[in-house]
């Protein structure tokens, strides 16, 4: 019988230690969420001080209502166009047909592959948007998420240079995008005279001067299933003015010139 006793002991003090480990683990796993979250949360932006507010896209967001977008008050949106040296996002035109008849500003961007020549980059998405309108012109969104480590960071930068020396070099002068540690790390003061998106969840972006800001990845706008990224232009209605004229100059220009 106290052999039996040991036994049941032992499979009861297993149990409590079993139980210990998952509640450790679920408390863990708690802690690193809400830290995610805390760290993804989006700061308060004043709509009185950036009163013209987009959103972002991809083929990911699916099928958008952009007439319902911009019944929410959105006034523009970047959508993507290419990645790397071939890739196409499948639902560029139609997404670029329905947010013009919605009436919103629209941009292109590029997903910067470090793995791949600029120049080839740039070919790839100028080949995409061809003729068509793109009042806020055109982006490239420089990462490392989602791209490959152990590349040489000044073969990156070189290559990231190339693409926008071609662009410039077309008339589109393209708006980089990226977060802060990647602006430090591959952009600081090497691009002066091109427009800085700046993805961000601090109450103060960047020291350096932005034009846009992607200030939430959990957004909600109506017509859109599901989140999706909200961002602010970075001045007044008469600066937005002002910067859709010089991007749709600089579009025009080079239509021309392709």
């Amino acid at each position: 019988m106290k052999i039996l006793a040991d036994i049941n002991t032992r499979k009861s003090d297993i149990f409590i230690f079993l139980c210990f480990l998952l509640a450790a683990a679920l408390l863990t796993w708690a802690a690193y969420a809400a830290w995610v979250n805390f760290r993804t949360s989006p700061p308060y932006v004043d709509r009185d001080r950036f009163p013209v507010g987009g959103f972002d896209i991809s083929s990911h967001n699916g099928d958008i209502n952009f007439k319902a977008a911009v019944s929410d008050g959105m006034e523009f949106v970047w959508i993507k166009a290419t990645e790397g040296v071939t890739f196409k996002d499948k639902r560029f035109t139609a997404n670029h047909e329905k947010a013009g008849k919605a009436g919103l500003k629209r941009g292109a961007y590029h997903f910067f592959r470090f793995d791949k020549d600029g120049v080839e980059q740039a070919i790839n998405l100028l080949e995409t948007i061809g003729d068509r309108a793109l009042e806020l012109g055109v982006a490239i969104d420089i990462e490392s998420s989602g791209n490959p480590e152990g590349i040489n960071e000044e073969l990156i930068k070189e290559r990231i240079a190339s693409m926008v020396e071609y662009l410039n070099l077309r008339g589109l002068a393209p708006t980089l995008y990226c977060n802060k540690a990647d602006y430090y790390k591959y952009m600081v003061d090497s691009f002066p005279g091109n427009s800085l998106w700046i993805c961000s969840f601090t109450q103060d972006p960047i020291s350096a001067p932005w034009t846009f800001w992607q200030f939430n990845h959990k957004g909600s706008v109506k017509g859109i299933n599901g989140k999706v990224d909200l961002n602010v232009f970075g001045g007044t209605r008469e600066e937005w003015s002002d910067f859709i004229s010089k991007q749709q100059y600089k579009a025009n220009k080079s239509v021309n010139q392709l």
